[in-house]
């Protein structure tokens, strides 16, 4: 996630707070440093922000999912079950590797920083919500098995999260697994097992 001359400020500083924090951790860095490294001054970046903590959550509401899965689900689904999971799941795993570092930042963070951990369970339970929605659909108009919607959309999260998960560092465990033939295989069995 570098920076560029055409951001805005803000985006500038959610780039650079984004950055150090993965490096350093949240108490590694200074507000100092995430302004120098945007190219700002600490001044700027208490004017937009107030404080290291609003800022690291402003670049959480920013730069997670929930927007594109939103759009998603409301412009590109096509009401096939494989064709809508395939799209859902490389939509997701292609956002989520876009924001490797601040995934890394919630793992490492969620427990220093108050309230920080509800913060980043906002994301994951509205994807939640908006697949139970789907899968609520889908079985209305009996392209989906009468099952519990919201146990298939965990079930179907759960599935991605881990394989983003096992991803997350460079050194994959299972390396001769490839993330598109995960995608296809499980998108597959899913859409097999719950299609009547």
């Amino acid at each position: 996630m570098g920076s560029n001359n055409n951001l805005s400020s803000d985006d500038k500083l959610l780039l650079a707070a984004i950055d150090l924090i993965a490096e350093k951790g949240y108490n590694g860095v200074s507000t100092k440093e995430i302004a120098a490294a945007a190219g700002l001054s600490e001044k700027t970046l208490f004017r937009h922000f107030g404080s290291k903590q609003n800022l690291l959550e402003t670049a959480f509401d920013r730069f997670h999912y929930t927007e594109e899965m939103k759009k998603l689900f409301n412009e590109k689904l096509v009401w096939d079950l494989h064709a809508d999971l395939l799209l859902i799941s490389r939509t997701y795993h292609e956002i989520m590797n876009r924001n490797r570092k601040m995934i890394q930042i919630s793992i490492k963070e969620e427990g220093n920083l108050p309230g920080f951990r509800e913060r980043t369970q906002k994301h994951p339970q509205q994807l939640m919500e908006i697949l139970t929605n789907y899968f609520t659909a889908m079985s209305e108009k009996g392209k989906l098995i009468r099952t519990n919607p919201e146990m298939q959309a965990f079930s179907f999260m759960m599935m991605n999260f881990g394989a983003f998960m096992n991803n997350l560092d460079a050194d994959a465990n299972f390396p001769t697994v490839s993330m598109e033939a995960f995608i296809m295989e499980s998108v597959q069995i899913f859409a097999r097992a719950l299609t009547p």
